[in-house]
């Protein structure tokens, strides 16, 4: 990092329009970003983290927004004002930026090398040969691990880490000094995320370009940023060196982004949320000792189990040529017990057949081997009509609870349609005041009964989802990775209320993440999966204490711990 100043946002205000109503999103930010500095951005959903990068870029939607005071400059020059052409210019060649989804940045129908031959074609002169071996060259500076393979294939036959190397070998293909990065590892596994950070680090070096990275991390943007600013409903809360921001946090707010994530060295009864800290009620945190947990364990084990998985294997089958079929094992002769009232934690990277697991225990995919005893019945051998019967007792929380709600419904009717269906309560009028009931459990009201999906946030909506599936009962509900597309504050807001109704009700969880900090928190016992086997498994504390295999060392070190 050098003493010049790259970027300038200042007193920016911007506002959004809806049926003649103006919202203010953005109050009075101000943030420099240095020549060769990354600066991290770090703040909750809607805090204006995008707003304010979408402004740098001139790419705020026209006839909804609208920039009412401030100044943007570039390397002394002023954006705000430039035309369409004039920001072409810059976007790409000096300002570029990797988005949060790739699969949605990338053209589905075009091959990705063609795709990042483009950019070259567009933005240099050089020739379609000199562009090619550029490519290449760039699939080769991050770390894609056959460049030629990736240059001749679709996005979707790539990883998700793969695909947010081709964005970054994209955003990086015509050299700029400034770098956006919104969300870019969000989507991804701890692994692969630790991955992308020491990768865009070591371009930021090689580049001497700077970076400005948007998270709702605080942990993780404490692992790449020099200075940090944090942002909350559009205003600035806190701004400095990164150091002084993650170890002497002024502000109740920024303390409470750094508490919120599950700590892994003490296991506390509730995660500290926003409101805590704002209110000041997070005076004396309860932590569960190693002898209650202990005791617990005691009774837990005593009983027979509720559920048995026995030896279960999955196989898909692919056509292969001339050949037959080639087979994929996406579940390898996995055993475990599970019991009623325990939280079993489930880990793994994307691919390693956590949820193909969780499917063939709900007997939404058929186990190709094996036995899974549901109270002693084996599921494998139950008739339709009969597995019907024990979707009741056995449910799901999606990770997406926005793409398993009907748009078309009202959440309190979709919340109503699985009492319908397994005929619970008398009537209509007692399945309402049951759903109301149920909405007020999960922090929402009777308000909301006739809202519609769109109309709530990703945490409202999980917590929509979790009360749908506790509608019917269930003795087993398993959560894949039902946490995982939420802030870092609604994240414990959503573990607080899984733990408050399992005690309430009783009920017995499998929590799929690939997570090793928020697994660890809610499980008593582990289960580390790796290319469909079980790698390791044991008491939750033990594991992450004194983990034997060298691919759960790998997991933990991943996860971002901060300066």
């Amino acid at each position: 990092m050098d003493n010049t100043i790259l970027l300038s946002v200042q007193d920016l205000c911007v506002s959004f329009f809806s049926e003649g109503t103006e919202n203010q999103v953005l109050y009075d930010v101000s943030f420099d970003i240095y020549t060769n500095e990354i600066l991290g951005v770090v703040g909750e959903s809607g805090s204006g983290k995008s707003v304010a990068s979408l402004a740098i870029l001139g790419l705020l939607p026209d006839k909804i927004s609208k920039i009412r005071k401030g100044t943007i400059v570039y390397d002394t020059a002023p954006l705000l004002g430039l035309d369409e052409k004039e920001y072409r210019n810059i976007r790409g060649n000096e300002i570029a930026m990797i988005f949060q989804e790739p699969m949605s940045s990338l053209n589905p129908s075009a091959k990705c090398g063609k795709q990042v031959l483009e950019i070259l074609l567009q933005h240099t002169n050089l020739s379609k040969t000199e562009a090619k071996t550029e490519v290449l060259s760039l699939f080769d500076k991050v770390k894609l691990p056959d460049p030629e393979r990736a240059y001749k294939s679709y996005p979707h036959q790539l990883s998700g880490g793969q695909k947010q190397r081709i964005m970054i070998a994209m955003a990086i293909a015509c050299k700029p000094k400034l770098l956006i990065a919104d969300e870019p590892t969000t989507a991804l596994d701890v692994t692969v995320q630790k991955e992308i950070i020491g990768l865009l680090k070591s371009l930021q070096r090689e580049y001497k370009m700077s970076i400005l990275f948007i998270s709702h991390d605080l942990s993780l943007v404490s692992e790449i940023a020099d200075h940090v600013l944090v942002m909350y409903q559009g205003k600035m809360v806190e701004y400095g060196a990164t150091e002084a921001i993650f170890h002497h946090p002024k502000k109740e707010y920024t303390k409470a982004l750094i508490n919120a994530r599950p700590t892994l060295d003490v296991r506390y009864k509730k995660l500290p949320t926003i409101t805590d800290f704002l209110e000041n009620t997070d005076q004396e945190r309860e932590v569960i000792t190693r002898e209650q947990r202990e005791i617990h364990h005691k009774t837990l084990y005593s009983n027979p189990p509720i559920l048995e998985v026995i030896n279960v294997e999955k196989t898909y089958f692919s056509k292969a040529g001339l050949f037959g079929k080639k087979e994929f094992k996406a579940v390898d002769g996995v055993s475990f017990a599970l019991y009623e009232g325990e939280s079993l934690g489930l880990v793994g990277e994307s691919g390693c057949g956590k949820s193909t697991l969780g499917n063939t225990i709900l007997q939404l995919d058929k186990a190709t081997k094996g036995q899974i005893l549901y109270k002693g019945k084996d599921l494998t051998t139950l008739s339709l009509s009969e597995i019907r019967n024990l979707r009741k007792e056995i449910q799901l929380i999606f990770q997406d609870p926005f793409a398993s709600l009907n748009p078309r419904l009202t959440v309190g009717k979709a919340i109503m349609e699985p009492m319908q269906a397994h005929g619970l309560y008398a009537d209509d009028t007692e399945r309402k005041n049951k759903v109301v009931e149920l909405l007020e459990r999960v922090g929402l009201s009777e308000i909301h009964f006739n809202r519609y999906p769109h109309e709530f946030s990703g945490g409202q909506r999980q917590r929509i989802g979790i009360a749908r599936t506790i509608a019917l009962q269930p003795k087993l509900i398993i959560c894949d990775e039902s946490v995982s597309a939420l802030d870092i504050s609604v994240q414990a807001q959503v573990l607080n209320l899984l733990n408050e109704l399992k005690d309430s009700f009783g009920f017995t969880y499998i929590f799929i993440s690939h997570d090793l900090a928020v697994v660890k928190y809610m499980s008593d016992q582990l289960l580390v999966m790796n290319q469909g086997k079980i790698e390791e498994r044991g008491d939750a504390d033990h594991v992450y204490e004194h983990p034997e295999k060298e691919y759960t060392k790998k997991l933990i070190e991943a996860i971002p711990k901060g300066k």
